[in-house]
């Protein structure tokens, strides 16, 4: 059984830090991505340069607002994951199974982690051991 806890507790730190890397790269990702589309940076005159986004500017700032949204709610998942399986709460096996078939193909970060998640939490043996903890 202790073993078992101590498993769990490894599972929830690694979604503690999947949840920051997801938050940071998703932030250096769509900081770059908005001086694309909004035309700052070096890319000024490129191709990319102001108003030359062939959908126009108001298509490109939507992308970015959504791919913001995203970021958010995927990081927000992972660290909600991590708590409750940290907190070893009953909500915590099924949100993380959850963020686990969500990550699935964010490969090979996401891919890794979901299936150590789903082998972790999935079946009767282990759905057993997680509600004696």
């Amino acid at each position: 059984m202790a073993n078992y806890a101590n498993r769990i507790r490894a599972l929830s730190t690694v979604w503690f830090i999947y949840g920051g890397l997801s938050l940071v790269l998703g932030i250096v990702g769509l900081t770059v991505a908005n001086s694309i589309f909004n035309g700052g940076g070096f890319w000024m005159h490129g191709p990319f340069s102001r108003n030359a986004f062939p959908f126009g500017p108001e298509f490109g700032s939507a992308i970015i607002h959504f791919a913001w949204i995203m970021v958010i709610l995927r990081s927000g998942l992972a660290f909600v994951a991590g708590w409750g399986l940290m907190e070893r709460a009953p909500w915590g096996r099924v949100v993380a199974i959850v963020a686990a078939f969500l990550c699935i193909l964010k490969i090979p970060l996401g891919t890794a982690l979901a299936i150590w998640t789903l082998v972790m939490l999935l079946g009767y043996r282990n759905t057993s051991l997680y509600d004696q903890l």
